[in-house]
């Protein structure tokens, strides 16, 4: 792997001082930051749990609609209660607006995503995106870095932990019904994750932008995730997917979660579902404030499509692949997608 270089201004200083610098001009024209709005399926969690109920079915189908047309879904009624919601979104808003010498007491290292940073550059003529960002390990416990978790503001390593564990119980939750809404045992994709399947989160804050038409806070790219678990600003709007072509806005679903497919049950799904290519525009008169919950299978333990979802019809199209996201990030910083490699 090429050796890591570092950037050393955080976007946010960047933002203050009202620049853009080159490296962070999207090369391929101008962005539309307001396209038309995404169809995206609200599922609700509560019913899904009697899926033989008519109106459990009724869900289970429009999470099933989703995945297949455009690859995510907005679950509502999960459980998760809407003031600690606000808190995790309190917690975000806190860290990023710190002095910029605190924040570095949890800065990443030169050759590690984990901690407090913006973009590994590997590239000399890589395009940037435009966020700071705060990434942790925080499953399977054992990987955890705690150096890492900041101790500022104070309550944040106890919402952060709570908000952890409702993630992972919801993680269970959603990799169950997607199984069951294809007809497949509810563990398949449960099991192929292994015991010891990883969650990496991302606190992301993308400060206010001069040139929204042409910088990107997330460059174009498909996550290499199982799912990606994604808690969406309650007010600003800036997440687009690519559907038939065309970018679309997906909207916020102020206490919902965006549940997206990753290119690692497109590939259990043996294609059925898509994951699907995203990227996040700039805005020049708000801040945003996300929370992304990456959950993937152990790297030890290879995935490949569920054999009952392989026939005369549906081919295999996907073959067995392991340690998928290792080389996630230097396709992600090309433009390139991994999933191309795992195609028969």
């Amino acid at each position: 792997m090429a050796e890591t270089l570092t950037v050393f201004k955080s976007v946010q200083e960047l933002a203050n001082s009202n620049e853009v610098p080159e490296k962070y001009i999207y090369p391929q024209g101008s962005i539309n930051t307001s396209p038309s709005l995404l169809d995206v399926p609200e599922v609700d969690l509560s019913l899904l749990i009697s899926p033989t109920s008519p109106a459990g079915q009724q869900e289970l189908n429009k999470l099933q609609s989703g995945l297949k047309s455009c690859g995510c879904f907005q679950v509502i009624n999960h459980g998760i209660a809407d003031p600690f919601i606000d808190k995790v979104r309190e917690i975000s808003k806190q860290f990023f607006a710190l002095p910029t010498e605190e924040k570095l007491k949890y800065g990443r290292t030169v050759d590690d995503i984990e901690g407090y940073g913006n973009d590994s550059v590997f590239l000399e003529k890589q395009t940037l995106d435009w966020t700071d960002r705060l990434y942790l390990n925080v499953f399977p416990e054992d990987i955890r870095k705690l150096q890492f978790w900041p101790q500022n503001p104070e309550c944040f390593r106890e919402v952060f932990e709570e908000c952890i564990n409702n993630l992972n119980l919801l993680s269970v939750s959603l990799l169950k019904a997607m199984a069951t809404s294809l007809n497949v045992d509810e563990n398949c994709f449960l099991d192929q994750c292994g015991e010891r399947r990883t969650m990496v989160a991302r606190f992301n804050f993308y400060p206010l932008c001069p040139r929204p038409d042409v910088v990107l806070g997330v460059k174009p790219h498909a996550d290499g995730s199982a799912i990606t678990i994604l808690l969406q600003d309650k007010e600003v709007e800036g997440f687009q997917v690519l559907k038939d072509d065309q970018w679309f806005r997906v909207p916020a679903v102020p206490y919902g979660f965006l549940v997206i497919v990753g290119d690692q049950v497109e590939i259990m799904s043996n294609g059925i579902f898509k994951s699907p290519v995203h990227r996040v525009v700039m805005n020049a008169e708000r801040e945003r404030n996300t929370l992304a919950a990456f959950i993937s299978p152990d790297t030890d333990v290879g995935i490949g499509p569920v054999e009952k979802l392989i026939n005369e019809e549906r081919p295999r199209v996907y073959k067995d692949v392991k340690n998928y996201v290792e080389h996630f990030f230097q396709y992600y910083q090309q433009g390139r997608r991994p999933i191309e490699a795992a195609m028969i």
